[in-house]
């Protein structure tokens, strides 16, 4: 169903009369399935491949161990709050900041949209990196000059980005992607995972002491927990909801399982293995650090690409669906104005994006800054106090105790982190150049 200039009203559980509202892309046409396999590639991207480097090695096998068990458990609690009140008030709020504006008003929805702008856009430099540094992993397979450094690969994954960007119109157009995007994923997880256990067998002792100075560790440490949180968490919940088929609130509730169930096991099995093997001199790259034929290695790191150019474009949809409906980009995806329209404007958005990720390729620093100062306040901040506000009657008041006690927590942990991320951004920043060879 594509968005049109009028409302149409539809039936979800008991007599209420939910509204959609405009939008240039396609709504409630995704079974619960798709959507569970949309939020499993975010959780299983190329991201997965630094987890062992950027949360296991700052924390160390306990804190790291419980720490991942931890953020599952918050996050799909967190998420299960925003998608109930994806129908809150009598109509249905597509978007994160609809969700916002609605329960505080207008300046809420601005700020609400700034800080998911700030969230997508990080996450999608994340993924322009990862997959420029696949692409540089897969020639030095095969060439010993250093000609190549990473920002030409950068610009490479970004120009194949926008490609991709400009021939899938909006997110309910992946659908065979989504089976493609999971097979890559299988592919570099399982290599990763197998050649990590054979060198983890065929290696000495590891060393898994924290590395770093006490002043450092702690730092790191606070760098770590936003990491996990970013792990997790998508910050465009409703967006992706949006796609799901009626009823609305239960089919994107089985997502979710899906999701903190089945889904989060490759990403424990990838960081958990990656540890083991290598200790604390584990790469951000997992595939940097594995050893093992050529060929196995080359298929991993073109998967990892591959992957993260279909990643990218999920996390990039809010800004496509914002900009299509704004100018009113809507009907045959191949049209001449529609298709003009893509190639400037998802092509320059990606052309920024694109320039920041060669200018600063430090990925563990900017999932630490994302997770900070985006995907703290919009996944458990928001979601906890917008609960408050929707359902204060219907809460007990020791359900008010603790999600206050979640907005107070995650509060004071937002600003820790993000000081902590923007430390090690001056760090690096002062240690390499920009346009870094990392």
């Amino acid at each position: 169903m594509e968005g049109n200039k009028s409302v149409k009203n539809v039936h979800s559980d008991g007599e209420l009369a939910v509204e959609i509202p405009e939008t240039a892309h396609q709504i409630s046409s995704d079974s619960w399935f798709q959507v569970g396999f949309v939020l499993t590639t975010g959780i299983n991207s190329a991201y997965v491949l630094g987890y062992s480097g950027a949360v296991m090695v700052p924390l160390g096998w306990v804190f790291g161990v419980i720490g991942l068990i931890i953020a599952t458990i918050v996050s799909l609690n967190a998420n299960m709050l925003v998608a109930k009140l994806h129908e809150f008030g009598g109509r249905r709020h597509i978007r994160y900041r609809d969700l916002a504006g609605f329960i505080y008003g207008n300046r809420a929805y601005s700020i609400t949209w700034g800080l998911q702008y700030v969230n997508l856009f990080m996450i999608n430099t994340g993924y322009i990196i990862l997959s420029g540094q696949a692409l540089k992993a897969t020639y030095f397979l095969f060439s010993d000059d250093h000609d190549m450094k990473l920002p030409y690969f950068i610009a490479i994954a970004g120009f194949v980005c926008a490609l991709f960007a400009i021939g899938i119109p909006h997110l309910s157009a992946l659908r065979i992607w989504l089976g493609f995007s999971t097979f890559f994923s299988l592919v570099y997880i399982v290599i990763a995972i197998v050649l990590s256990a054979r060198d983890g067998i065929n290696s000495p002792p590891r060393d898994y002491t924290i590395p770093g100075t006490t002043t450092s560790k702690i730092f790191t440490t606070i760098g770590a927990c936003a990491n996990l949180v970013f792990a997790f968490n998508t910050g465009m919940l409703p967006e992706i909801q949006a796609t799901i088929k009626e009823p609305v609130v239960e089919n994107m509730l089985k997502a979710l399982y899906f999701q903190f169930s089945v889904g989060v096991l490759p990403l424990y099995a990838v960081a958990f293995m990656g540890y083991w093997a290598y200790g604390s001199s584990t790469s951000t790259y997992l595939l940097n650090n594995v050893s093992g034929p050529v060929w196995v290695k080359a298929a991993a790191n073109i998967s990892a690409f591959l992957q993260s150019v279909i990643a990218l474009h999920i996390f990039a949809s809010p800004m496509y669906e914002y900009l299509d409906t704004r100018y009113g980009i809507k009907g045959n995806a191949l049209a001449v104005r529609n298709l003009s329209f893509r190639c400037v404007v998802r092509g320059g958005y990606l052309t920024i994006n694109t320039l920041v990720s060669a200018l600063l390729p430090f990925l563990g620093d900017f999932m630490s800054l994302t997770g900070a100062i985006s995907t703290f306040p919009l996944t458990f901040i928001l979601a906890n106090h917008m609960y408050l506000v929707a359902k204060k009657s219907k809460l007990m008041s020791a359900q008010k105790l603790w999600h206050w006690l979640n907005v107070g927590f995650f509060s004071v942990m937002s600003v820790a982190a993000a000081i902590a991320a923007l430390r090690l951004i001056a760090v690096d920043s002062k240690t390499y150049d920009v346009f870094a060879d990392l």
